[in-house]
């Protein structure tokens, strides 16, 4: 009897599995079935494709048919009446150990013992069901019409603390979720609408945070891309650049071994020449001094004749000399036979020494200077530009004669006498100008306030010739320097002697923006706004300083960086 008991108990466990989702594990609830066959609660698979990739083709969870277009989900009537007829027997499955609520799952409220697993959490009781104790909230009337969710552990978040009550109403003056009786209280004569309202509104907020985020995503996607095409670009160029570099600086080094090469050969060439020019002489010498002996010696002998007549007879021969081949003495030069070479191979030296350490400068700041990124945007407002402001200080040392320096060596004004500055070869001696003690690097910002005929408001590379009147002295007419002319009603730009008249509003105030690094060189009219009169896009290799040229038709005339807050 027992065996013919669990027998019937296993069979019915068989026909139950057969009659359950798959998705849920649990008797089909409203049970659909697909173009396969297989069926499942019409919610599980709503939720399931619901859930899916929205690319994918939707599919069976069991076989994996694929179905184009989406099914229409139509109830099985002839399966909902045999769950429905197994659900009145009372006949549940025996839950298995994965039905017990573990630590990270939400138990039921209702068993006792060991819990199972909540199904569905209700927030109008509020409390979570296992399927079991949900039961009733398909089968009562008056339960049908709880609102359920999935299992939720922060239900009580959802009653109001104050008087025990689901939390159905948000207050927009307080932004606070209140119950309906919190309405009658504290809330009262608030704006108030339901949470769904609520929810419904904020929910298309989100919506378009969403979009945003999504949009930034997929920009920020294609800068990584377009910094990755920039990072090989960067591998390419400095590759081939260092390979040419290489190449470049092995050829000198071969260019400068052949010429010490020539050099020294030039040198043992001429050695060998003059060795053998002073032994040939040394050879003629030694030869004569052999014969000047040989006729000493014969004219010796004469002399100790006693016989006169033999005496005389023999004299004429033996006493007439021939003439000598060289000069009767040799001028030796000071010992310093190859030491203008060295001298010259010494300044050859100093000079490459010279060049090497400026084209290295050069080089460097090249190299310093190469910049991917795009520099920061240049500021639109006075109070952003002032963010990078810098206190400009005038350079005694290079103020010309005729400008008087005031106002802690920040202005100068054109005199007509000249003043008492001590020589110094940083000063320039004909044009009535002054460079900053300061050298601008990076992002820079100054204004200049200018009174009377007119000043020239300028940047410069330290490097400026100084002594003279040519051009190669005056701010903006050489590749050295840039200076906008401020003149009565208009404005003039000037570089490497080009001169471009610019438009806009006359101020008594100029600003003046560099940002050393992106090459940018920007010119503004300040008053009450601040115009953009002229902007330099090139690239700086060297340091710059701030500098003002003093037109001399007014005595007067003056130039004054002004101490920004």
């Amino acid at each position: 009897m027992l065996l013919r008991s669990e027998m019937a108990q296993r069979k019915t466990r068989m026909h139950l599995q057969k009659i359950s989702c798959s998705i849920c594990l649990d008797l089909l609830k409203d049970p659909v079935t697909i173009p396969c066959g297989h069926s499942y609660c019409m919610n599980c698979i709503k939720e399931h494709w619901n859930g899916e990739d929205q690319r994918r083709i939707p599919s069976c969870p069991q076989c994996r048919k694929e179905f184009i277009p989406r099914p229409v989900l139509e109830k099985n009537i002839m399966l909902e009446e045999l769950v429905e007829d197994l659900r009145k027997t009372e006949l549940q499955p025996p839950p298995a150990d994965h039905h017990y609520a573990g630590p990270e799952d939400v138990a039921c409220d209702v068993c006792t013992g060991r819990k199972l697993k909540a199904a569905k959490s209700c927030l109008s009781c509020p409390a979570s069901y296992c399927q079991n104790h949900l039961q009733p909230h398909y089968d009562v009337l008056g339960l049908k019409k709880h609102k359920l969710v999935e299992p939720s552990e922060k239900l009580q978040q959802d009653i109001c603390y104050r008087h025990n009550k689901a939390i159905k109403v948000f207050c927009r003056t307080d932004q606070q979720c209140i119950c309906y009786l919190c309405l009658m209280d504290e809330h009262k004569g608030h704006e108030t609408v339901p949470l769904a309202a609520e929810r419904a509104e904020k929910q298309k907020k989100l919506q378009v945070r969403r979009e945003n985020i999504q949009q930034r995503i997929q920009d920020q996607e294609k800068d990584i891309e377009l910094l990755q095409q920039e990072v090989e670009a960067i591998n390419v160029s400095a590759d081939k650049s260092a390979v040419y570099n290489e190449n470049i600086f092995t050829k000198l080094i071969h260019l400068i071994q052949k010429r010490s090469s020539d050099v020294k050969q030039q040198i043992r060439s001429q050695q060998e020449t003059e060795v053998s020019r002073v032994k040939e002489l040394q050879e003629k010498l030694e030869q004569e001094i052999t014969e000047l002996k040989r006729k000493d010696a014969e004219l010796k002998q004469l002399s100790d004749t006693e016989d006169h007549s033999q005496f005389l007879l023999n004299y004429p021969s033996l006493s007439a000399l021939s003439e000598s081949t060289h000069s009767s003495s040799i001028n030796i030069r000071p010992l310093r036979y190859f030491e203008d070479v060295t001298a010259a191979v010494s300044e050859l030296r100093d000079q490459l020494q010279d060049l090497l350490r400026e084209t290295g400068t050069n080089i460097s700041l090249a190299v310093t200077g190469v910049d991917v990124l795009l520099s920061e945007v240049e500021p639109k407002t006075r109070a952003g530009f002032l963010k990078y402001s810098r206190e400009i200080t005038l350079d005694p040392n290079t103020v010309n004669g005729y400008l008087l320096l005031s106002e802690g060596n920040r202005r100068i004004t054109f005199m007509n006498q000249q003043q008492s500055y001590p020589d110094h070869p940083d000063r320039f001696t004909d044009w009535f100008q002054v460079l900053s003690r300061e050298s601008l690097t990076g992002r820079c910002y100054w204004e200049v306030e200018w009174k009377g005929g007119g000043v020239y408001v300028a940047v410069s590379y330290k490097n400026i010739i100084r002594a003279g009147d040519s051009k190669r002295c005056l701010f903006g007419f050489n590749d050295k320097s840039w200076s906008l002319f401020c003149y009565r009603n208009s404005y003039t730009f000037c570089h490497n002697d080009i001169q471009t008249p610019v438009s806009g509003p006359v101020s008594s105030r100029v600003g003046v923006y560099l940002d050393h690094r992106a090459g940018i060189l920007s010119f503004y009219s300040v008053s009450d706004t601040m115009t953009l009169l002229h902007r330099v896009q090139t690239m700086f290799t060297q340091p710059l300083y701030a500098g003002v040229w003093v037109h001399y038709v007014h005595v007067g005339s003056s130039g004054e960086f002004v101490k920004l807050k």
